[in-house]
C-alpha cells in the first residue's frame, strides 16, 4: 500500500439510482471538521486531489471526502457515446446519455452516504461547473461554493468553446497511448505536463511519482469524457446562484480563458474572484497553502489548526 493509500480511508460507494460512485474520505482531517467535498475534472478519478492539498485543508479545520464523478474512476461507467471525442461532444449533436441534474445529484448521494446534512464545495475544471450545479439545485446543502479554473455551470455545447483554447483542446483530442498501465502512467504525465502554467517548470520527476503510484485510465477514454461534456444543464442559470462563492482561475490557464472565472464572479452576486499567479489547469504544489487559506476564510473559518487523524 502506498503512502497515499494509507492517507484515505478504503473505498466506499454512494447510491444515486442505478450508479454506484466511489468516495473516500482523509484520515487525517479531524473528524468533526467542516464537511468539505472535492469534486474533480472531466474524465479523472478523484485521486488528482493531491495528498499535501487535502493536508492543508484538513489542518485548517476542514472533514474532506473526494469521489469520483460517473464515467470516471471507480464509480459507475455508462454506456458508449456516440461522440468519437470530447470535441465532437461539444459541437454536435448527439444522444444524451445522462444529464448534468444526474451528475449534480451523484454529490448529494455521496454526502447522503458521509451523513453530512450539508458541505462546504471545492470542484476544480468540470468539477467546478458541477459544484455550481449542486448549489444551484439543492441550495441548501450547500454550505459554501469554491469554483476552480471552470466554465459557467449553465454553458453548452458551442457557447462553451468562447472559453476554451481549442488549440489545447485539440492537443488532448489527439493524445493516444496504449491500454496498458505504462500508457495510462505516460498518459497522466503528458495531460498534466499540458495543463501546467507554461511560466513554471514543469517538475516530470515529481508528476511522475504521483501518477505511477495510482495511474488513472480515465486519461484516455474520450469516449467517458464525451459522455460527461454530454450531460446537458436543464437547470436556472447561475445568475440564480445565491450560495456564499468564491471564484479561482490560474492566470496562465492553458485550456479555459480567465475570462470563464471573471463571467462567473459578474454573474452571481456578492462573489468573490481570486485569479492566480503560475498557476495553470491545475493545483501546483506552490499555491496550495494560499488556495488552502482562501477556502478557509470563504467558509469563515479560524486560524490554522494541528490536524490529527481521525
Amino acid at each position: 500500500m502506498t503512502a497515499s493509500q494509507k492517507a484515505w480511508s478504503p473505498v466506499r460507494w454512494a447510491k444515486n439510482g442505478g450508479v454506484q460512485i466511489a468516495y473516500d474520505r482523509f484520515l487525517a482531517a479531524p473528524a468533526d471538521g467542516e464537511p468539505l467535498l472535492l469534486l474533480m475534472g472531466l474524465g479523472t478519478s478523484r485521486r488528482w486531489w493531491p495528498d499535501g492539498f487535502c493536508a492543508a485543508l484538513a489542518a485548517h479545520g476542514f472533514a474532506v471526502a473526494r469521489y469520483d464523478q460517473r464515467d470516471a474512476g471507480e464509480s459507475t461507467h455508462l454506456q458508449d457515446a456516440p461522440a468519437r471525442n470530447p470535441i465532437a461532444a461539444l459541437t454536435g449533436k448527439r444522444r444524451e446519455i445522462y444529464t448534468a441534474e444526474d451528475m449534480a445529484d451523484d454529490a448529494i448521494a455521496v454526502m447522503d452516504a458521509l451523513g453530512w446534512e450539508s458541505a462546504h464545495l471545492l470542484g476544480a475544471s468540470l468539477g467546478g461547473a458541477a459544484a455550481q450545479r449542486v448549489a444551484l439545485r439543492h441550495p441548501d446543502r450547500v454550505r459554501t461554493l469554491t469554483s476552480s479554473s471552470a466554465v459557467p455551470g449553465d454553458m453548452a455545447g458551442v457557447r462553451t468553446l468562447r472559453y476554451i483554447r481549442l488549440g489545447t483542446l485539440a492537443k488532448l483530442a489527439r493524445l493516444k497511448f496504449p491500454d496498458t498501465r505504462e500508457g495510462d502512467v505516460e498518459a497522466g504525465v503528458a495531460l498534466a505536463r499540458m495543463l501546467a502554467s507554461p511560466a513554471r517548470p514543469f517538475d516530470e520527476q515529481a508528476v511522475r511519482a504521483r501518477i505511477e503510484s495510482s495511474p488513472d485510465p480515465g486519461v484516455r477514454d474520450q469516449k467517458a469524457q464525451s459522455r460527461q461534456i454530454g450531460a446537458r444543464w436543464h437547470g436556472p442559470p447561475v445568475s440564480s446562484l445565491r450560495t456564499p462563492t468564491l471564484v479561482l482561475h490560474g492566470e496562465d490557464d492553458p485550456l479555459i480563458r480567465p475570462a470563464a472565472a471573471r463571467r462567473i464572479a459578474t454573474t452571481v452576486a456578492g462573489s468573490s474572484l481570486a485569479i492566480l499567479p503560475g498557476v495553470g489547469h491545475d493545483l501546483p504544489e506552490h499555491a496550495w497553502p494560499d488556495v488552502a487559506d482562501r477556502v478557509r476564510r470563504h467558509a469563515g473559518l479560524g486560524q490554522r489548526r494541528t490536524a490529527h487523524r481521525a
